[in-house]
This record gives structure tokens, C-alpha cells and sequence, in this order.
């Protein structure tokens, strides 16, 4: 019998898996002497030790933006910066944490799929490939805007979907979001940690993923891998996210472990995902193989894990032309989902789409970009003093939270739950003649509990 872990077990993947653990952190090389600096490591996924120096003088930064961002930095060493740390726009991207989260949606007939899929298998082989299609977007080396609380963000005009998100936390920041149509719910519970280790970052995804397959009822429940950031300040900042995916079926006990391989020497491994779908019994039933970056396949397996004679190799998901030479490495649906063509009508005011500093970066204005990022926090700050005299405590609107702590390899986290008050209105709006069509571009952000919290 295969090895529930895809890293050690015998079969298909065994001898490349295991060759290409060895190189995994090898090519990780010291600068301390060559730049000094101390404690930074620089890391070249396409090259080996010896260039390490080299690499460490390219990047986004000019010698004196590293010299100044390591003397600020250097104090924070293993430390979680999610949001102690105020970072220039100029790392930033168009979008914040919130619409990112809805860019999971972009593949979403792979849930539909799944829902109507009779083999129980195959339907753990769509979901997970519908999980890893994410993984492209994530590699981006811009750094999304951190959601003011109460911001939300909303799509539509997507696979039936309707997508909500929700700034439920600042202290410690967390976004809740939920979307459904005619054959799935999804609901997510997201906190992220990090740990700042001089020249990279590790994200752990401190957060409960749970998608319903409405047909029958199935519940999935989805562990990724936690990411790394490469090359922070010194070098080509470069995301690689190594480890096990995991995707249980809470219904069957069924479950899919994927290994998304370590980048190695000379980029040996790197995007490579490998791994099986087992049945509750933890006999594997399906080999799965491919890249996150490009493409998932699958095929029928033995107990040894072995492709089964007389099968091929089917691939379950591709990923769509990206746009050449972007200048965020966005995607198609990336730019779709900061478009106000997939905005609903009667848009809420604390949309992500409508903030000031948001549409600054992405027309190309990174001064004005930074005065309105700069104007958004102490605004934040503003509202939090405000509750505090009122002895008040924020209430998010379109989530609750509930009883429930997720435990998770990170941490337990408490769960926020859809209250379904974004259903009722969003019905109430779409089913209205009286809500007059208005130019949403005009209309101001205001994710505020209190109207004159500028003003404190």
C-alpha cells in the first residue's frame, strides 16, 4: 500500500520526490561577510550557491532604499510583521488582501464539476485542482493593500457566483468571505501569520477553508502549504510555497494530499505538485501530477500507487493565457476583479474597488497613492479611539462570529460565520426598479462606523 504522505511513499513519484528533497534547501547561501550584513540569506531559484552575491544586487530597490529598509527592518527578525510594519506603496499592488481572496473564484467550474461528478475520486481531483489554480496569482511579489475593518468587497457576473468578503478583525487582521451559486458554497476564515527572517518572509495560512458541494451535501475541508518570500530586500523577490495540500472530504472521510516540491538547484522541482486521492481506508485511488503554475492531470492508480494498465494520464485543469509583459502579473480575471464590471448594482460604499489609494497605484500615481494610504490608517486609528470612548466594540455586518475554534497546524482560530444578512440584501437590491443607476466610480469609500471619525 502507497503512503498517505506523497514525499516518502513508493510508487510513481517516490525516486523523483526523493532526489529533489535533497537539493530543496541547498542552494540557500549566506551574504553575511560578502555585503555585511548579518542574518540575511539570499536565495537565486535559478541559480546555485555561487552567485549569491550577485543576485543579492538586484531587485526593486536601489542601494540606499536596501540600506534604509534593512536598518528598519533588521529590529522585527522573528517576529510576525502582518501589520506591525507601515511598508511603501511602491512594493504595493492594485488590490487589497479582500479581493485577492475572490481571485480563488476564477476557476470555480471546477466546483461545478465536482458537484455533478458521480465518482467520489474525481471530485477530490477537481477540487484540489481548483485549490492549487490560485497558486499563480500568489506567486505575484507584490504586496496587496492590508483591508481597513469593515471593508468589503463584492463580485458578481462570474459563474453565477455571488462573492462577499468581510474585514472582520483589524487586531489581529481577519477576513472572512463566503461565495455560492447553483452548485457550490464556500466559506473562508482567514487570519495570516508571518515570521520575518531578515531577507524572507514565511506565511503561515492561519485560516479554515470549507466548501459544500450542494448536490449532495459533501463538506471539503482544505489545508495548504504555508508560503515563503525570497529575497525580501536583497535580490529578485520570488514566492515559493513548499509542503503538503491537503483536502479532506468530512462527508466520506476520503481525502487528497498533493506535495508542492521544494525549488531546488537551478530551479530543480520548482511549480512541480505530485501526490495521490485516497479513499477512507487511505488507499490510494488516484495519482495526480503537474505544475500550480500551469496545469494539474490525473490518472487511475493501483495500491503501490502505480498507474493502472490500460489508463492515460487526463489533464483536470490548465491555466488561462495571462496577458503578456503585465506590469503586476496580473491575470485576466485580475483585472476583472478590480472592474467595476463585476461590480452588482448598488455597490457598497466599503468596497475594495473604491479605495483612494487602491485606484492611485493603479493608475500609475504612487505619491497620491501613499498621502491616501497614509490618510486611510489614521482614519482607522481615528475610529478605534472613537469606539474606545464610547466604549463601543466594532460589529461586523455581513459575518458573525461564532462559537467554533479550527484548530490548525499553525494555531486554533475562531471562526467567523456567514449571517446571510448579505443575501437578503443583495435579493432586496436586484429585485428593486426604484435604486437609481449611478457612475459607482464617483462614489466616496466609506468602510466607517462613525461619519465624522476624520475629525477626532
Amino acid at each position: 500500500m502507497a503512503s498517505n504522505d506523497s514525499k516518502q511513499g513508493g510508487g510513481f513519484f517516490s525516486s523523483i520526490a526523493s532526489s529533489l528533497q535533497n537539493l530543496g534547501n541547498a542552494m540557500h547561501k549566506s551574504v553575511n561577510g560578502l555585503l555585511g550584513y548579518e542574518g540575511l540569506e539570499v536565495v537565486n531559484p535559478e541559480g546555485g550557491t555561487e552567485d549569491a552575491a550577485e543576485e543579492a544586487q538586484k531587485g526593486r530597490w536601489k542601494q540606499e532604499e536596501r540600506d534604509s529598509y534593512w536598518k528598519m527592518m533588521q529590529k522585527y527578525v522573528g517576529s510576525d510583521v502582518t501589520s506591525m510594519v507601515t511598508l511603501p506603496v511602491l512594493i504595493f499592488e492594485p488590490m487589497s488582501m479582500l479581493q485577492k481572496m475572490a481571485e480563488l473564484m476564477e476557476y470555480s467550474y471546477l466546483l461545478d464539476m465536482a458537484d455533478e461528478c458521480e465518482d467520489p475520486y474525481l471530485r477530490l481531483v477537481y477540487t484540489s485542482s481548483w485549490a492549487i489554480s490560485v497558486y499563480y496569482a500568489m506567486q505575484r511579489t507584490w504586496k496587496p493593500f492590508n483591508p481597513i475593518l469593515g471593508e468589503t468587497y463584492e463580485l458578481v457576473n462570474h459563474g453565477g457566483i455571488k462573492f462577499i468578503a468581510e474585514q472582520v478583525s483589524h487586531h489581529p487582521p481577519i477576513s472572512a468571505g463566503h461565495a455560492e451559486n447553483d452548485h457550490f458554497i464556500y466559506d473562508l476564515t482567514s487570519k495570516v501569520r508571518t515570521k520575518f527572517l531578515g531577507n524572507s518572509l514565511d506565511i503561515y495560512p492561519l485560516g479554515r477553508t470549507r466548501v459544500t458541494l450542494k448536490r449532495d451535501g459533501v463538506v471539503l475541508d482544505l489545508v495548504p502549504p504555508l508560503s515563503k518570500v525570497n529575497n525580501l530586500i536583497f535580490g529578485r523577490t520570488w514566492v515559493d510555497s513548499p509542503g503538503d495540500m491537503i483536502m479532506t472530504n468530512l462527508t466520506t472521510g476520503d481525502k487528497v494530499v498533493l506535495y508542492f516540491q521544494p525549488c531546488g538547484w537551478f530551479g530543480a522541482g520548482r511549480y512541480e505538485v505530485d501526490g495521490y486521492v485516497y479513499n477512507a481506508a487511505e488507499e490510494p485511488k488516484i495519482l495526480m501530477t503537474g505544475k500550480w503554475n500551469e496545469s494539474m492531470s490525473y490518472q487511475p492508480c493501483d495500491l503501490e500507487g502505480e498507474p493502472l494498465p490500460g489508463t492515460e494520464l487526463k489533464e483536470a485543469w490548465r491555466l488561462a493565457d495571462p496577458p503578456e509583459n503585465d506590469r503586476f502579473q496580473y491575470t485576466h480575471f485580475a483585472h476583472k476583479i478590480n472592474s467595476f464590471d463585476t461590480a452588482p448594482k448598488g455597490l457598497l460604499a466599503s468596497d475594495s474597488r473604491l479605495r483612494p489609494d487602491r485606484y492611485a497605484l493603479e493608475k500609475g500615481d504612487l505619491s497620491k497613492a501613499g498621502s491616501e494610504k497614509s490618510r486611510l490608517e489614521e482614519r482607522q486609528r481615528a475610529e478605534k479611539r472613537n469606539r474606545e470612548v464610547k466604549n463601543e466594540k466594532f460589529t461586523p455586518k455581513w459575518f458573525d462570529l461564532s462559537n467554533e475554534v479550527s484548530p490548525t497546524p499553525w494555531g486554533d482560530l475562531e471562526v467567523y460565520q456567514y449571517n446571510r444578512n448579505y443575501s437578503e440584501h443583495r435579493a432586496g437590491i436586484d429585485s428593486s426598479d426604484s435604486i437609481a443607476e449611478v457612475d459607482i466610480s464617483t462614489v466616496e469609500f466609506n468602510p466607517w462606523q462613525y461619519g465624522n471619525s476624520d475629525e477626532q
